[in-house]
């Protein structure tokens, strides 16, 4: 599978860690959006386009967000199926558990690659852009 184009939209904001959003075109046939490019503690990666996991309520079968602790729909109460977020260094694999990729590469060889051709993208991006 080759990536045949690699558009970036960047997003400007100086405190924030999310750099841009990619869209990744597979064989002049198949796109991905949403891929996020993230400025993380050892520099640049990308996450996959994901979305949050929802928890039903026992009594009206709602899609509530998860950690809700009252059911939207009914007012019910929603059984506590996590502990609350703690700070620490073990947050962010909290907040990562309340997400699911929606698409994402399956070997790390492919991974690197599609990780690679859209930092290099997102490098030439910035680089058109007059500071």
């Amino acid at each position: 599978m080759e990536i045949t184009e690699v558009r970036i939209f960047p997003r400007e904001s100086v405190d924030k860690k999310l750099r841009a959003y990619a869209a990744v075109t597979f064989d002049n046939s198949f796109v991905v959006r949403n891929i996020k490019v993230i400025q993380g503690n050892n520099g640049l990666f990308i996450a996959m386009p994901s979305r949050k996991i929802k928890q039903s309520c026992p009594k009206c079968n709602f899609k509530n967000e998860s950690r809700s602790k009252f059911c939207n729909q009914c007012g019910v109460s929603l059984p506590i199926k996590e502990k609350p977020l703690t700070p620490g260094a073990d947050m962010l694999s909290q907040i990562q558990a309340e997400h699911k990729d929606i698409a994402h590469p399956i070997t790390q060889s492919f991974r690197d690659y599609l990780q690679k051709s859209i930092l290099e993208a997102y490098e030439q991006e910035k680089n058109k852009i007059p500071a």
